[in-house]
């Protein structure tokens, strides 16, 4: 194997190295499962192959991040010894790699039972002491506990609670992966800002805020990620608000509210994800606002995103909404054609097929409220071109594409949308756009304003312009207010939903 390992060992030099190292020398007499005695070769030699297989499952990234500071115990009556340099490292892979080590190591070596996890010098870790005890909790006061893990853990070895981590970053996200465009230019430029050197004056906290889907959580992957890159012991916490919500309830009920708040305001960079989703949580509202204070007053970066700029977010305390503010606020705006086809472009160049340019135009036409959306349907069309192995024409592309191209084909204009709630409530179309406030005109008009928001692609200034002038934060009053309603109201819920159906068939 010629793969470069860690400090630049070479994989033979490594093998010897461990061998050396080892306290048995070349060899150690162990028992098999039949309790006969037989020579093995160095545990080194046989821990090289269990870690190739198993960079082959995880990438080589994970086991250059958690396992190159594995050190070779002895192996007695069947219990296997490897060792860690610390208590959070030991945890980690006692909880995400043990069962898989211990398979792989007993493939090699049958005499192999159990795997024993131990920090080096120091105690076992024991065989099933539980994730979220006290002698389990990672130690922030090691460098070891302070760099995030880079690529998203293999579902089957994640445990069902891990309330000392934040999301994982993922390594596709980069600065080289986004394709830059006059509606995001300037939150690509302040994000790179922000990668090369955090916590610059002017641009702490960085604020994103945009419509869903357009890259907001693709730049904040992509600072992580540079930021490791240029400074691999940085503590890089990424988490949505919602997360960040359920991790505080959780410190709450296990009393572990201290911990909670060390974990977070230890970080270097400390990425929150959808702050809108705090709206109406009175108390995580109030630990964020300490834990952004506490993480700017200690000259670390804040990166946060929304849907919403900060003086949108009418749900929010004044006094974090300010803070959120003070720094440096940039939009993504929606994407332009131009902007869509580059990005289509850009994706199909990666997958290495062949996708025709007019049918790359042809997609940036039809479907244009979110990319997300639109490298899905370049996703669908690849993958159908390679399983039947057919060339991407427009042909097949409406073809196999046709329940989305369908959906999109459907665009409901602001004033369809004034006429049919009109009709409904039986009032007059014209009151949808007049200065009455009487309740049974008001609410319709809420109804209305919340429609257009969601079925059409206008911004909340157009939208209120469509109804007599009014300005974005009545709009966003209506609809936040219709949207309360919903989820109180059942009746009220199945009217908004005919509507909706209604406009939309």
């Amino acid at each position: 194997m010629q793969e470069t390992l860690d400090r630049g060992v070479r994989s033979d030099d490594w093998v010897a190295t461990m061998a050396d190292n080892h306290k048995d020398g070349s060899g150690m007499t162990v028992c098999d499962a039949a309790g006969q005695a037989r020579t093995a070769e160095p545990l080194a030699a046989q821990w090289l192959r269990v870690r190739t297989r198993l960079a082959a499952e995880l990438g080589e990234a994970e086991i250059r991040h958690w396992l190159r500071q594995v050190g070779l115990g002895t192996l007695n009556d069947g219990d296997l010894v490897i060792t860690l340099p610390s208590r959070f490292l030991r945890d980690w892979v006692r909880s995400q790699h043990r069962d898989r080590l211990t398979s792989l190591w007993q493939s090699e070596n049958p005499a192999v039972r159990h795997l024993d996890i131990r920090i080096d010098g120091g105690e076992p870790a024991g065989r099933a002491a539980p994730l979220d005890t006290e002698a389990s909790r990672p130690d922030p006061s090691r460098p070891e506990a302070r760099t995030q893990a880079r690529s998203e853990p293999r579902p089957e070895s994640r445990p069902e609670s891990r309330t000392e981590q934040a999301s994982p970053l993922d390594p596709r996200f980069s600065f080289d992966s986004f394709v830059v465009g006059k509606p995001n230019e300037f939150a690509y430029a302040c994000a790179r800002r922000v990668a090369e050197a955090p916590a610059s004056p002017g641009f702490n906290p960085l604020f994103l805020y945009g419509p869903v889907g357009i890259g907001k959580t693709h730049l904040m992957h992509a600072i992580g990620n540079e930021v490791l890159a240029r400074r691999p012991d940085s503590a890089i916490a990424y988490m949505s608000a919602e997360k960040f919500m359920y991790r505080f309830i959780a410190a709450l009920r296990a009393q572990q509210q201290i911990e909670f708040k060390d974990q977070l305001r230890g970080a270097d960079v400390l990425m929150v994800d959808d702050l809108q989703f705090l709206i109406g949580k009175d108390n995580t509202q109030e630990e964020f606002f300490h834990t952004f204070n506490a993480v700017v007053e200690a000259g670390k970066q804040i990166v946060v995103s929304s849907d919403q700029s900060p003086s949108d977010l009418s749900g929010l305390e004044d006094r974090l909404r300010t803070r959120l503010g003070c720094g440096m606020v940039a939009d993504l705006h929606a994407t332009t054609f131009e902007l869509r086809v580059s990005i289509l472009q850009s994706k199909a160049e990666r997958t290495g097929v062949p996708v025709p340019p007019k049918v790359l135009e042809f997609l940036a036409h039809k479907i244009t409220a979110n990319v997300r959306e639109l490298e899905g349907a370049l996703n669908r069309l690849i993958a159908h071109a390679n399983l039947f192995n057919r060339p991407i024409t427009l042909e097949t592309t409406i073809e196999v594409l046709h329940d989305m191209l369908k959906a999109h084909d459907r665009r409901v204009t602001i004033d369809e949308i004034q006429r049919r709630v009109a009709e409904h409530y039986k009032l007059r179309v014209s009151d949808m756009t007049s200065a009455r406030r009487a309740r049974q005109v008001a609410r319709p008009r809420q109804v209305a304003m919340y429609l257009s928001k969601h079925l059409t692609s206008r911004s909340l200034p157009e939208i209120g312009k469509k109804f007599g002038g009014r300005d974005h934060t009545t709009v966003l009053h209506a609809c936040n207010k219709v949207a309360e309603l919903i989820g109180l109201d059942a009746e009220f819920a199945d009217n908004v939903d005919l509507l909706r159906s209604m406009l939309e068939s």
